[in-house]
């Protein structure tokens, strides 16, 4: 029997290894390139859904239901890699974090996070965030682990995340975390946003060890780069030769994965694409 990607996600939260890398992907293309590059965990970033699904900045613009079409994709491309996903403020009160959680759990995603900022949020990277009470953002971490615990079975990975170092410093976002964890004890994973600094990852490390260390646009903004060169190319040449770098559909859609869809219709019996 398969482990499930939750599953799969604590073990390797379990073991030996002292950090995580799961690289930010946003759709298909960018998990796809991910999984190609052999990395063992995946994350969707908020952010580059937001911008991918919506061309919108991260100001609490994608909904619920944006975040769990994008998940539901990515984390199905091999469901037995984990993937980690942003839940933003958990999208409202108790009620839908509940069925945030269970909305996840449903889609075979590994772990989510959950924030401490007020609902009228942004990136964790902007300026001028507004940060909730201790006390809402405990009963947010409370409302996912009964939630989690309504499923049976589920071990979904509920990872508390504060935005609070920016405010009011380290030591209160990471007395947030202990918060989250020594009153609920439900959370394997604590995750503090803003770091600024090679000394304050490595403070963070030691404090939260161990945790994933998430680089949630280190796809979505080469992207950006490589698009902007490919069409300015285009625009001043006339051709996607120079940007196509030997590239051809069918090789692009190897990358997508056409062997495999090829095999599961061989698999089959079918002989739809004995020739292509």
């Amino acid at each position: 029997m398969a482990v499930r990607a939750s599953t799969r996600l604590r073990e390797l939260l379990e073991g030996d290894r002292l950090i995580l890398t799961p690289p930010g992907v946003y759709d298909g293309i960018s998990a796809r390139l991910a999984l190609e590059a052999g990395f063992d965990t995946l994350y969707m970033s908020g952010a580059a859904t937001t911008a991918s699904m919506l061309g919108q900045p991260d100001l609490a613009v994608a909904t619920q239901n944006d975040f769990i079409q994008n998940a539901t994709m990515i984390a199905n491309l091999a469901p037995g890699v984990p993937v980690i996903c942003d839940a933003d403020t958990g999208f409202g009160g108790p009620v839908m974090v509940s069925r945030t959680l269970a909305a996840y759990a449903r889609a075979g995603v590994a772990g989510f996070h959950i924030e401490d900022q007020l609902q009228t949020k942004r990136c964790g990277h902007l300026l001028g965030k507004q940060i909730a009470p201790k006390e809402e953002f405990i009963a947010r971490i409370r409302a996912a682990a009964a939630a989690r615990a309504k499923i049976p079975g589920c071990d979904i990975v509920i990872i508390a995340r504060t935005d609070a170092a920016q405010s009011f410093g380290m030591e209160d976002a990471l007395d947030r975390l202990k918060a989250a964890i020594e009153l609920v004890m439900v959370c394997v994973v604590a995750f503090l946003e803003g770091v600024r600094n090679k000394e304050e990852v490595s403070f963070t490390v030691s404090r939260l060890a161990p945790t994933p260390v998430i680089f949630p646009l280190v796809t979505a903004i080469p992207a950006t780069h490589a698009i902007r060169a490919a069409l300015h190319s285009l625009k001043t040449t006339g051709s996607d030769v120079p940007t196509a770098g030997g590239m051809g559909p069918k090789a692009f859609f190897e990358v997508m994965g056409l062997d495999e869809a090829i095999q599961i219709d061989m698999d089959a019996g079918g002989a739809a694409f004995t020739t292509i």
